[in-house]
C-alpha cells in the first residue's frame, strides 16, 4: 500500500512511521509534517491509499478537511489516532469516512490489524478490476511462454484492454524476445530491489512496450538474480497490476517455488499447457494433482492443449480421461509459423493474422474478453454478428466455438 502520515509532531511522525515499517516493507511509507493543508497538491497519481492523521485533540477542521479529500479520493482510507473517543466524536468522525479510530498512544497491537484490515478491503476491491491470468508448462517446450505472449497481444489488440505480462520464469525467462527484439530497460529484480518506492510509475518505467496497450515485466537477466525477488514482492506486484491493467499475465515456468507458488494463489485462472504425447500426459497429470492438493478450485484450472493434431493417436478424450479433467482449449499445430514467430521476435497474430493458430489465439481472446453486446434485431443484427465472426476468421452461422469441439 502507498501510506501517507500527517502530524504536528515530527517525534510522533517518526515513530507512526517506524511502526508501519515494521509491519510491511513492501508498504511505501511517506510523511508530512504539518496539517492536512500540507496536502494541498495530491492528484490521483500521488495521492496515498491510506491517510493516517495524528490527531489528538480531535479539531473539527481537520475531521472536514477528510471529508473533503474523501469526495476527491474515493478510494482512499483514512486511520485517526486520537485521545478522544467520545460517542459524538466518533460518529463525525465516521460521517467524514475515518475507518478506524485507534487510541492515540497507538501500539503495534491496535495499528497493524487495523491497516491490515484496510489493506484486505482494497485487495477485495482491486479483485473486481484487472484479473490474472497463469500460464503454467507441464514440461518443458509446451509452448507456454508462446500462447501467454501471444494471448496478452490479443488481448490489447483485438479486445482494446490493458495488459501486463509478467514473466515469472526467474532464472531464464526470456519472454520478451517472443514479442520484440529490443532490450528491456530493467526486469522483475530491479522492482524488488526497489520495492518499497513500488508505484504505478516505477512499474511503468520498469516494462518494455509492446504496444500502448500491452507491456511487458521482463525476468532477471542474469539467473543469480532470481533469489532478489521474494513471494512478498510478487502479492505487492500483483496488488498494484491489477489496479491499472485489465489483464495481468504470468509466464510462471515450470518450477513449483514459494514465489511461484504465491502467483498462482493468487491467480484468477491458471492455464497448465501441455501435448498429446505421453510425458506431456504424465506431467500435467502430477501438476493438476498438485492444483488439487493445494486446494484451487476445480474452475480455476483450465487445460490448454497446445500444438494439438486431430489425427493424433492420443485424442482429447484420452488426455481427459487420463488428467481426470476437461480440455478448455486445443491450439492446432502450426510449427512453421510459430517459429517463424518466435525467430522474428513478432506476435503470431501480426505477422500472420490467418493462420490457424492466430484464429484460436482471437477466439480464446474474446472468450476471456468477450464485445459488449448491444441488443439489435433484424438486419442490424446480422451485420453486427457478421463482423463479429469476420473478426475472428469464423463462420458466420458456427455456434461452436472451434477450440471447444474435441477430436
Amino acid at each position: 500500500m502507498k501510506i501517507t502520515v500527517v502530524s504536528r509532531n515530527e517525534r510522533r511522525l517518526a515513530e507512526i512511521a517506524r511502526l508501519l515499517r515494521e509491519r510491511s516493507d513492501a508498504d511505501e511509507i511517506d510523511v508530512v509534517a504539518g496539517s492536512l493543508e500540507r496536502l494541498g497538491n495530491l492528484n490521483a497519481q500521488n495521492a496515498p491509499e491510506l491517510l493516517v492523521l495524528d490527531h489528538p485533540s480531535g479539531q473539527a477542521d481537520d475531521l472536514a478537511r477528510l471529508e473533503r479529500l474523501g469526495g476527491a479520493f474515493p478510494r482512499m482510507e483514512f486511520i485517526v489516532l486520537s485521545e478522544v473517543h467520545t460517542l459524538a466524536f466518533l460518529m463525525e468522525a465516521m460521517r467524514a469516512g475515518v475507518r478506524e479510530v485507534l487510541p492515540w498512544q497507538v501500539s503495534a497491537d491496535a495499528l497493524f490489524p487495523a491497516v491490515a484490515r484496510i489493506d484486505e478491503k482494497l485487495l477485495q476491491h482491486t479483485h473486481a478490476n484487472g484479473k490474472v491470468l497463469a500460464f503454467v508448462s507441464c514440461k518443458g517446450g509446451s509452448g507456454a511462454t508462446f500462447l501467454a505472449t501471444n494471448l496478452g497481444y490479443a488481448l490489447a489488440e483485438l479486445a482494446g484492454k490493458r495488459v501486463a505480462l509478467v514473466d515469472l520464469n526467474l532464472q531464464f525467462g526470456d519472454a520478451s524476445l517472443f514479442l520484440a527484439d529490443q532490450k528491456p530497460v530493467a526486469t522483475l529484480a530491479d522492482v524488488a530491489l526497489q520495492i518499497h518506492r513500488l508505484d504505478a510509475s516505477l512499474l511503468a518505467s520498469s516494462m518494455m512496450n509492446v504496444t500502448p496497450n500491452f507491456s511487458v515485466l521482463a525476468a532477471p537477466d542474469n539467473p543469480g538474480h532470481a533469489g532478489d525477488i521474494l513471494p512478498e514482492h510478487i502479492d505487492a506486484l500483483l496488488r498494484l497490476a491489477r489496479r491499472h491493467y485489465d489483464f495481468v499475465i504470468l509466464d510462471v515456468g515450470r518450477s513449483l517455488d514459494p514465489v511461484s507458488l504465491r502467483a498462482l494463489d493468487q491467480a484468477d485462472t491458471v492455464f497448465p499447457v501441455l501435448q498429446t504425447t505421453l510425458p506431456y500426459i504424465r506431467d500435467g497429470k502430477r501438476l493438476i494433482e498438485v492444483f488439487r492438493s493445494l486446494g484451487y478450485p476445480k474452475e480455476k484450472i483450465q487445460v490448454i492443449v497446445n500444438r494439438h493434431e486431430k489425427k493424433s493417436d492420443i485424442k482429447l478424450h484420452d488426455l481427459e480421461r487420463a488428467c481426470a479433467t476437461t480440455v478448455t482449449m486445443s491450439v492446432p499445430n502450426h510449427y512453421e509459423t510459430a517459429a517463424a514467430s518466435v525467430n522474428q521476435g513478432v506476435p503470431v497474430m501480426k505477422l500472420a493474422k490467418n493462420s490457424p493458430i492466430a484464429r484460436a489465439l482471437k477466439t480464446m481472446a474474446l472468450q476471456i474478453a468477450p464485445p459488449v453486446q448491444v441488443a439489435q434485431h433484424g438486419w442490424v443484427a446480422r451485420i453486427f454478428k457478421g463482423a463479429q465472426a469476420a473478426a475472428i476468421g469464423a463462420p458466420v452461422f458456427e455456434e461452436k466455438q472451434p477450440w471447444m469441439q474435441k477430436s
